[in-house]
């Protein structure tokens, strides 16, 4: 696909999309890198790991849609990784991103990384490039209900034999990968599971499980309430969309339908907005490249250049 075009702007553009934890911000991200020529930057302080590719919820390389992928399961599991890391190595994927043409798109649920990111005055962030801040949100009822169902899928595709490898006789899951929910959660059952009868295995695990869920739980209402506080801030200004009905609709045929209709849509065409909006007087449309072989999106993000421009 061709790559956008913001010869004209002073700042180069970069899209970052928010959210709690299992709201579909990493396949949001997805259908903008491949409508907008774009590279996706992970960060989730727990994806950045290597391992536990289920427990974490790793996009699987088929989900990736051949999108490049950045700080994604690439650092050692037993190193700490703190937010200033995470803000040099960014920058520097950025930078890398732009040099190729093409759109950077940070997604990720640990808010704190992308505080540290665009506020720390030490990387410049806001100095250097326009941000579109976008928080997919989905009801808490909801979101707490997929969540929990999410956990028993992992469950059945190996997450008891997956978090085995990192259990830790010590019980000490306080760095690098262990902190990730779901293995400390394990350690009773791990711990116990080989010198126990069959019936207190299978309670060890039903509690291991349920703590998991609840403990999920509590990650996105903490996420939302970090949101919130950003959103309060000066230069935070983050569109939110409600992805709520397309969770209604999880068990029906029409979910993509929905998901494209209520979520993709506007997205795009709020990024196309964002990058090829001007309020500079001169003519710039001839310029512009609209990274999309689908001639109705082609129209739409035309003709909204062309009314910024006027």
């Amino acid at each position: 696909m061709d790559s956008y075009n913001t010869t004209w702007n002073q700042k180069e553009k970069v899209v970052i999309i928010m959210g709690q934890t299992g709201t579909g911000k990493s396949r949001l991200s997805i259908d903008l890198a491949i409508r907008f020529s774009g590279e996706i930057i992970n960060c989730d302080k727990i994806q950045v790991y290597k391992g536990l590719d289920i427990i974490t919820n790793k996009v699987s390389h088929e989900e990736q849609s051949g999108i490049p992928h950045h700080l994604l399961g690439v650092i050692n599991p037993n190193e700490e990784f703190t937010s200033s890391d995470f803000g040099r190595l960014a920058m520097h994927t950025i930078e890398s991103i732009l040099a190729r043409k093409r759109l950077p798109i940070i997604v990720g649920g640990s808010n704190s990384f992308i505080e540290a990111l665009v506020d720390d005055d030490d990387l410049e962030f806001r100095s250097n490039y326009d941000c579109c801040f976008i928080w997919v949100d989905v009801s808490l009822p909801l979101l707490h209900s997929f969540v929990s169902k999410r956990v028993d899928q992992m469950v059945n595709f190996g997450l008891v034999t997956e978090v085995r490898e990192f259990f830790e006789p010590s019980g000490d899951y306080t760095r690098g990968i262990r902190r990730a929910i779901g293995v400390p959660e394990m350690h009773q059952y791990l711990q116990l599971e080989s010198s126990v009868d069959e019936e207190t295995r299978v309670k060890l695990l039903e509690v291991a499980i349920d703590q998991i869920k609840i403990n999920t739980c509590t990650l996105t209402m903490r996420q939302l309430q970090k949101i919130y506080r950003l959103r309060s801030l000066p230069g935070w200004n983050i569109h939110r969309v409600d992805a709520s009905q397309v969770f209604l609709l999880l068990d029906g045929a029409d979910v993509d339908d929905a998901w494209d209709k209520i979520v993709v849509a506007p997205n795009t065409m709020r990024v196309a907005k964002f990058l090829y909006g001007t309020d500079d007087d001169q003519d710039q449309t001839a310029d512009i490249v609209v990274p999309t072989t689908d001639s109705f999106l082609k129209n739409a993000i035309m003709g909204m250049v062309v009314a910024a421009t006027q």
